[in-house]
């Protein structure tokens, strides 16, 4: 939980930072990259950390992914420029995904099937905090003190993180079964690195799209991607086939609008509606609460149907959020529509996405077989990372060629809103595709619960 707490709040924080940091280093042309950079980073992160654990182990996996974060966190509290600060997220965005990954593996073995749910609705609550004071709380630092103490401040609370679990993840390393395989290991390595280099090349074209070397970054971008994203992700991904590759295409599709949707929300509130940052950062909060309101609500519902109705969660969870999409593009454009318009559309967006995420990873690690774990948690992250990524980066792009050809920052922000009312669609299409597998637990974790110390 405070893994996962302290990873939300630096993700939040920096949202609220990020402009400041580009000034203050006159780096506001790379802007863009303080969030590219983690993202990519981590992507990379959660697919060789899922490779590790199998090999060597959660606890060993547990330990590089404290180091790679600490390590990252440092470089960019003592940046001097926006190369290091970049630099500094990318070993940040590797060390997150690879802790990430390192405590869905732990559910995966420790928990039985049956409680799985209820623990990663347990995770959504670590959520709710920095959600409501995250933004507010960096912002207060980096008025008062400086920006830098929004890094700094992290990692005493990774280290309490590590001091807890230690225990718990080193005695689940005695009683795992880990396979070996280090061609594979190198293998998806090398196609995680440069899945990550065409998807910047991509986004980094797709920034400058209006001249030449826009048009053949992005093309050589695409070329680099599609075929390492056939190759990382399950075989019938690209034709959403029935299953597992369903199940993943409708995560990322309705985690990318969420996110994308949730940062621009925040840019036309300022941008059109004229609020305060602080005011805009409170409301958006109120998906986040929402969200594990939901969360909490799906896990009820689970126990008592036994896993049966987990299909239809994600089904109507994806349709609730469509609803929150379109009122939340009527609240931005609509004239004379009060804050309170905006509020219940987070409110709605965030309890659709509440209802799905919890079961679309619990039926995902369904079909992680004896072994392979780590593989099958590295799987949701990326998922949770590549759309995201692309997402946002897309959506920026809208926004500097609306500005560029001179439409406005209203017709951007229109023009990325209906970006994610096409993924939340597309993800609801896909999710009729699910196919829930009713056996229980494939290792011996899943038939009993261990008493490990937690």
């Amino acid at each position: 939980m405070l893994v996962l707490t302290t990873s939300a709040f630096e993700g939040l924080a920096i949202t609220t930072i990020a402009a400041k940091i580009a000034q203050d280093m006159q780096g506001v042309h790379l802007y863009g990259w303080i969030f590219s950079a983690f993202l990519l980073s981590q992507l990379v992160g959660t697919l060789v950390m899922g490779q590790q654990v199998d090999k060597r182990g959660v606890f060993t996996s547990l330990l590089i992914s404290f180091a790679v974060f600490v390590l990252g966190t440092i470089i960019a509290a003592a940046s001097m420029n926006m190369y290091m600060l970049i630099l500094g997220r990318i070993f940040q965005g590797f060390g997150a995904g690879a802790l990430i990954t390192c405590v869905y593996v732990c559910v995966t073995l420790y928990y039985p099937e049956t409680l799985r749910t209820q623990i990663l609705a347990a995770f959504s609550m670590a959520f709710v905090l920095p959600s409501l004071i995250g933004p507010y709380f960096a912002g207060l630092i980096a008025s008062y003190m400086s920006w830098r103490f929004v890094f700094w401040i992290v990692i005493p609370l990774i280290a309490l993180a590590l001091l807890l679990t230690y225990r718990s993840f080193r005695d689940l390393q005695r009683r795992m079964q880990t396979t070996g395989g280090a061609t594979a290991v190198d293998s998806r390595t090398g196609q995680a690195i440069l899945l990550a280099i065409g998807t910047g090349l991509l986004l980094t074209g797709l920034g400058m799209i209006t001249n030449w070397l826009g048009v053949a970054l992005s093309i050589g971008g695409l070329i680099i991607m599609i075929p390492f994203i056939r190759k990382l992700m399950p075989q019938g991904t690209f034709l959403v086939k029935s299953g597992l590759p369903a199940t993943l295409v409708t995560r990322g599709l309705y985690v990318a609008c969420y996110f994308a949707t949730e940062s621009f929300v925040i840019l036309g509130l300022t941008e059109m509606k004229g609020l305060a940052a602080d005011t805009a950062g409170l409301l958006v909060a109120a998906g986040s609460l929402s969200w594990s309101g939901a969360a909490w609500l799906q896990a009820r519902w689970d126990a008592k149907d036994r896993g049966g109705g987990r299909k239809k969660r994600v089904t109507l969870g994806i349709g609730i959020m469509i609803g929150g999409v379109i009122l939340v593009i009527l609240a931005l454009f609509l004239a004379n529509t009060g804050i309170i318009l905006i509020l219940i559309s987070q409110i709605i967006v965030g309890f659709g996405v509440g209802l799905a995420n919890p079961t679309t990873a619990v039926i995902a690690l369904q079909h992680a077989e004896l072994g392979q774990e780590g593989k099958m948690s590295a799987n949701l992250q990326f998922v949770d990372s590549f759309y995201v990524a692309v997402s946002i980066g897309v959506s920026g792009s809208l926004v500097a060629l609306a500005k560029t050809m001179g439409w406005g920052i209203s017709i951007g922000v229109l023009m990325v809103l209906m970006l994610q009312l096409l993924l939340a669609l597309l993800s609801f299409f896909s999710s009729l595709r699910i196919a829930v597998v009713t056996s229980q637990s494939h290792h011996p974790a899943g038939q009993k619960i261990d008493t490990l110390p937690m």
